[in-house]
């Protein structure tokens, strides 16, 4: 029973360190995107930089959302 207990903790250890270091790279890919990214504002890139870095994960993924996959969608439909 007990041996049962510990391989589910180390289980779920294991989901947990490997959602971190998933979020983690997710966080640092949008801030490189960021910072390669030409914006049409002049200021533009440092409010979102600034937004990436100080709200973590939830801005990397506002901006994911937000600049990024709106991108990809413009992309998308100027090609067709």
């Amino acid at each position: 029973m007990i041996e049962a207990m510990i391989g589910g903790f180390i289980f779920l250890v294991l989901i947990a360190i490997a959602a971190a270091i998933f979020l983690f790279v997710f966080w640092i890919k949008m801030i490189i995107d960021c910072a390669k990214r030409e914006f049409k504002g002049e200021n533009d890139k440092v409010v979102w930089i600034l937004v990436i870095v100080l709200l973590g994960v939830i801005g990397a993924t506002v901006y994911y959302f937000a600049v990024k996959y709106n991108d990809k969608i413009e992309n998308k439909k100027s090609k067709k």
